[in-house]
Parts: C-alpha cells; sequence; structure tokens
C-alpha cells in the first residue's frame, strides 16, 4: 500500500472493487468503485479502501482510479490473491445476476496502520453488506465503524454471505441507510418486525437500530427520505434502461453528493433519481459522461435547471 500522506477526503469508499464480466466484455466494477467514481464526477473527492492482486486485472483497475482521480492511496496489494472478477449475466434483456467468485483478493483487506488520519468526523464512510463476507475483510470494517465518521450503509443482500448477526451489526454502526423496497420489508421481517406500511417499517428500523436518515429507493417510482421524524417523497420517471448495473450505486452517489453540500431533501432525491435513471439509460456501472449530460437528462424528466 502507498504512503497516505495524510491526503484526507470528504468520501471513503471500503470494499469491492472488480471486473464484471459481461457477454460482450468486461467492465470495471464493484459498488464502492462505482460511488466513488460518480461522487468524483460530481467534484466530491473520494478514496477507495480495497484490495487487488498483483496481476493484470489488478494494474489495469489501478490504472483507471489514476485516470479517474479517485484517490488510490488506501488501496492495498495482495500477493497471493487475484483480482476480482464477477461473472454477470443478464436476464430479460436488461436484469443482471451475478457469480462472485471467492476468495478474492478484497476479502483480505488489512486494517492499514496509518488510516487513523484519514478518519474525519466529516467523512462519509460508504459500505455494504458483501465485503463481509471474509472474516479478515468483515474484521477490518467493523474496527473502522468505531470511528466517528458519517457511516453509510448500501445493504447489499445476497445469500449466504450476511445473516442476522452481522447485520444487526452493521445497521447498528450506521447513520444513513440505502434500502431498495424489498431489502426494507426483509431486514423488518427478519427483525421481528410485521409493518406492511413504509412509513411504518422505516420508523421500525429508525427505532430499532437508532439510525436517523433513511433511503428508499423503487425505481421509476421514484425515492423516499426519512430524516428522523420528517419523511420526502419524490417520483421517478420511466426511462429506457439498457442496464441496470450501477444504476443505484450512482443513485447513492449523487444523494450523497446533494447531502455533503446540504441541499433540500427533495432537490437532493431528484438529484439522485435522475443519476439513477442516467446510469441505468448507459451501459455499465462506471459510463464515461460529462456532467452537463447528466444534467440535461435531469432537467428533460423534471423539467427542472439545477
Amino acid at each position: 500500500m502507498q504512503k497516505t500522506d495524510n491526503i484526507a477526503t470528504p468520501a471513503i469508499c471500503y470494499g469491492e472493487i472488480l471486473w464484471d464480466v459481461l457477454p460482450d466484455g468486461p467492465q470495471p466494477g464493484g459498488a464502492p468503485l462505482n460511488v466513488a467514481y460518480h461522487l468524483n464526477k460530481m467534484g466530491v473527492a473520494t478514496s477507495i479502501i480495497s484490495r487487488i492482486g498483483n496481476d493484470e486485472n489488478g494494474s489495469g483497475l489501478e490504472s483507471l482510479l489514476d485516470k479517474w482521480g479517485i484517490k488510490k492511496h488506501l488501496l492495498q496489494h495482495d500477493p497471493e490473491h487475484a483480482t476480482s472478477q464477477v461473472i454477470a449475466k443478464m436476464n430479460n434483456g436488461n436484469e443482471v445476476s451475478y457469480e462472485i467468485i471467492n476468495p478474492v483478493a478484497w476479502d483480505f483487506i488489512n486494517y492499514p496502520d496509518a488510516i487513523s488520519d484519514q478518519l474525519k468526523p466529516s467523512t462519509y464512510f460508504v459500505y455494504g453488506s458483501l465485503a463481509s463476507r471474509n472474516e479478515t475483510s468483515r474484521k477490518t470494517l467493523l474496527e473502522l465503524l468505531e470511528s466517528d465518521m458519517i457511516k453509510v450503509l448500501d445493504i447489499n443482500m445476497r445469500p449466504p454471505y450476511i445473516g442476522k448477526d452481522l447485520l444487526n451489526e452493521l445497521l447498528k454502526k450506521a447513520n444513513i441507510v440505502k434500502f431498495n423496497q424489498a431489502e426494507l420489508e426483509m431486514v423488518q421481517i427478519l427483525f421481528g418486525s410485521a409493518k406492511y406500511n413504509e412509513a411504518s417499517q422505516v420508523k421500525f428500523i429508525q427505532q430499532y437500530f437508532n439510525i436517523p436518515e433513511v433511503i428508499v429507493t423503487k425505481g421509476e417510482f421514484g425515492a423516499s427520505y426519512y430524516i428522523n421524524d420528517q419523511s420526502y417523497h419524490v417520483w421517478g420517471s420511466e426511462v429506457k434502461v439498457v442496464d441496470t448495473i450501477g444504476s443505484g450505486d450512482a443513485f447513492l452517489a449523487a444523494f450523497l453528493a446533494g447531502h455533503y453540500l446540504y441541499e433540500e431533501p427533495q432537490i437532493i432525491l431528484k438529484n439522485a433519481i435522475a443519476m439513477g435513471g442516467f446510469i441505468a439509460n448507459r451501459k455499465g456501472g462506471c459510463p464515461d459522461y460529462q456532467l452537463s449530460e447528466y444534467e440535461n437528462f435531469r432537467e428533460k424528466i423534471f423539467n427542472t435547471k439545477l
């Protein structure tokens, strides 16, 4: 791992970076990489904590981090395990299923010696559940979650990689959590609730885990944002979907960019919904684009300028 030189950034993404092997060729991906890519695009400097192998696939990902300007001073190199690949299969035209190869380099993320200087109370620390599948990376994540950062959990319910006990630990450390509707339903039932109304389900999650902010995404039906006792709702817009890879990660990145700038909740939601649709309209989780293209897309679906 490179010397850190105290390169603190407003956001840090933790976990898997990899190549999605699609029928028409490989694409860079992994939720932490996708979120970091879009945050950086939107002007929020972002670091990534992950691990790659000493191989051609790892070199390719590292070159992309340099090209995109994502800070890689917390990236680790593994002499024994290969850089991650995920076999992605397209179903029903644009839905994606994944075969996640195990074990790989990001299963063995260590706690970096010099990381403490990077962890500021104002830092957004973005994490998911998938990176906890191996004991080494799970232990590192749980250590990081003890720090005084703004902890953002994007749940990724991929059996058998997460169980109730681990999910309980990850949720109780979070300040902000993003669910889709199915995940919200699953989690509240798993922890003993039988609420059928979204607002009641979210209230249960907030109280049970002491989480002040909850986001619920609903595809073309928009999203909702719950802050303590307040709630905000924005309808989405049907878009032409090329594939769904990384659209949820793009949503989260735009949400956090607005949150970082203290935007109004309705504006934050509109920007996030637009970014999710914009990326679903393109191929892969990290497509090349200019910010002006996203702004024009947002204006088109909401008839509102940024």
